[in-house]
């Protein structure tokens, strides 16, 4: 008797995209950071190019016959450390820099000017922030965390939620969204 089960996976094999669907033209950059580079919502791709504070914009959906075209967003004035797209609003991105601030933009529909200016700029902080998170479940919570010190933010009201939080690992939200900042102690 075989003791181990068969699996019914054994004869399949991942097939490559056709060349039509390939998004060509990328040049991404490679910096030493803890965050994403890349990050996708349900209509745009973002990712650190090759500038340093200057994110690649790439729609999922292509626009008739062309090929998907890549936009470039100058962002910060040096090195985006981590960005995230909003679970509520697939178009609105944010961003943290080596400059030590966190930027909100509100992505134009695919065919648009990209925006020249942030819609809300959070920071400066102490140190250049280096993780950036929306919360999964609550519209508007961000968490940014820079150095030693971590932030939750109300984005319509443009302040945070806490005071100062001291964290011991890189803070990240459970899927359920009922642990927002792992390992954070508040300092009142």
């Amino acid at each position: 008797m075989n003791r181990f089960k068969v699996s019914k996976f054994r004869h399949t094999e991942a097939r490559q995209p056709r060349r039509e669907a390939w998004i060509g033209d990328i040049r991404a950059g490679t910096a030493p950071s803890c965050g994403n580079h890349i990050k996708a919502s349900c209509s745009l791709i973002a990712f650190n190019s090759d500038h340093p504070g200057v994110l690649g914009i790439v729609p999922l959906e292509s626009q008739g016959e062309d090929k998907r075209q890549v936009t470039h967003l100058g962002c910060h004035s040096d090195l985006v450390t981590d960005l995230d797209f909003s679970p509520f609003d697939d178009f609105l991105l944010a961003t943290a820099s080596a400059d030590r601030t966190v930027k909100l933009w509100r992505l134009p529909l695919s065919g648009q000017a990209l925006p020249s200016g942030p819609g809300l700029l959070l920071g400066p902080e102490d140190a250049q922030v280096e993780v950036l998170q929306f919360h999964p479940t609550a519209d508007g919570v961000l968490l940014s965390a820079a150095g030693r010190a971590v932030k939750v933010w109300d984005a319509t009201k443009q302040q945070p939620l806490t005071g100062r939080a001291t964290a011991t690992a890189p803070p990240r939200a459970a899927p359920s969204g009922s642990i927002f900042c792992l390992f954070a102690i508040l300092v009142t």
